[in-house]
């Protein structure tokens, strides 16, 4: 079946050893609240905390998720956040993280930083400017 809408990502998850520590990075980054998820009662020891999203327009939902087994850092994906203009920088090492690649030009792509969350996780913000 043909996905109706051009991006292909429907979903995202952020692993976490410790889901206050990162639950508090990422609202001090991007200044907003996660949510909690109900998480269904068979899968014991499931936490997730959800960005904020709109499951039926363009973009990702996404969470951060603590589930035995499965520990932060070390994966091999990258989530992208959007940013206006890459200003989110100044405040993850004010939240604890660290910028790996401060704001770059992509050309034509616009830009990009590289940052680690406060569990190990490298993620990144995208701009136009």
């Amino acid at each position: 079946m043909e996905n109706p809408q051009s991006n292909p990502i429907v979903w995202f998850e952020i692993y976490v050893d410790n889901m206050p520590r990162a639950k508090k990075f990422y609202e001090a980054v991007f200044q907003t609240t996660l949510e909690k998820l109900p998480a269904p009662e068979e899968e014991g020891g499931l936490i997730m905390h959800t960005f904020p999203s709109n499951m039926t327009s363009y973009g990702s939902g996404g969470a951060l998720v603590k589930m035995e087994g499965f520990n932060a850092g070390g994966n091999s994906t990258l989530v992208y956040f959007y940013s206006e203009d890459c200003h989110e920088e100044a405040n993850i090492e004010a939240a604890g993280g660290k910028v790996v690649r401060p704001k770059m030009s992509i050309g034509e792509y616009g830009f990009i930083v590289l940052a680690t969350d406060t569990e190990g996780n490298m993620f990144g913000l995208h701009s136009m400017k």
